[in-house]
């Protein structure tokens, strides 16, 4: 289980904590990651840490978004506040950079490259939490009524390490050791403002000429209640969205891909790298 590494450290211009990886790389466009609940930027349980041999060719920025990781407090996480830190990394190096989002990472994603289409060389948005564009869907209509039930119910005086272990056993999922950055994380994760409301507009991407990718599991093998509550709504989320950004679509088995079909997530993202590298 990873934990604060040495050769983490905070990317210039950006308030935020960032692992970066490939420095030697510093002559081609960088690539941003933005990760989702219960983790931070390097985890190897829900992070970003088996993206790494993607660092051979290219520098990569694992932010840890407020709250998370090694990133400043913040009263409350927000897919908005974090847009506006996603921004600031892209713009840092003068060049712009790529973009790669997983889950509530991916809403935030993709409100960046909304705002600031001119800094983004290419997005993929892992299995994105923005179910509210695509709500016209009966099943991510009926994934957000439970959501927003659910938040409104979250009992008073829940502690971090209940939490954790609610958001995981609920669904038939191992819980994770409650080590004190888990717990950070899941803190931040049990007050953030909800990500699947996200009111964005999909237009000026689906006109946006870099290229863009929507990674997706098949969620086959995953528990029964996991897949129904969750896997449903973010399989139908992602494809709606693959047609609505004109963007690639790739589905892969499970349902966590980057951390179990890393090697087919990462030779998607390299492909779609050079692509847009190429035009």
């Amino acid at each position: 289980m990873t934990e604060p590494m040495s050769d983490r450290h905070p990317a210039a211009a950006a308030p935020v904590h960032v692992t970066a990886w490939g420095d030697e790389n510093a002559d081609r466009p960088p690539v941003v990651f933005v990760h989702g609940i219960l983790t931070w930027g390097d985890d190897d349980r829900y992070g970003f840490a088996a993206q790494r041999p993607l660092a051979g060719r290219h520098r990569l920025l694992l932010m840890d978004r407020r709250g998370y990781g090694l990133s400043p407090d913040i009263e409350r996480s927000d897919w908005a506040v974090d847009a506006e830190d996603v921004i600031g990394l892209l713009g840092a190096g003068g060049t712009g950079a790529h973009l790669v989002g997983h889950a509530y990472g991916g809403v935030g994603a993709l409100a960046a490259a909304v705002r600031r289409p001119d800094l983004v060389r290419s997005l993929t948005l892992i299995q994105p939490g923005a179910l509210r564009p695509a709500e016209r869907h009966p099943v991510v209509a009926e994934a957000l009524a439970r959501a927003r039930a659910a938040t409104a119910a979250l009992p008073a005086g829940l502690t971090p390490e209940e939490f954790l272990r609610g958001a995981t056993e609920s669904v038939g999922m191992a819980t994770p050791e409650a080590t004190p950055a888990r717990l950070r994380a899941a803190a931040a994760t049990m007050t953030e403002l909800p990500c699947w409301d996200a009111d964005i507009a999909l237009e000026p991407l689906a006109e946006a000429s870099f290229p863009k990718l929507l990674v997706s599991g098949d969620w086959e093998g995953a528990p029964e209640q996991y897949r129904k509550y969750a896997g449903e709504p973010l399989i139908a989320c992602a494809a709606y969205l693959a047609e609505a950004l004109a963007a690639d679509h790739l589905v892969v088995p499970g349902y966590y891909p980057h951390t179990q079909q890393p090697e087919r997530v990462n030779n998607a993202l390299q492909e779609l790298w050079d692509r847009a590298e190429r035009t």
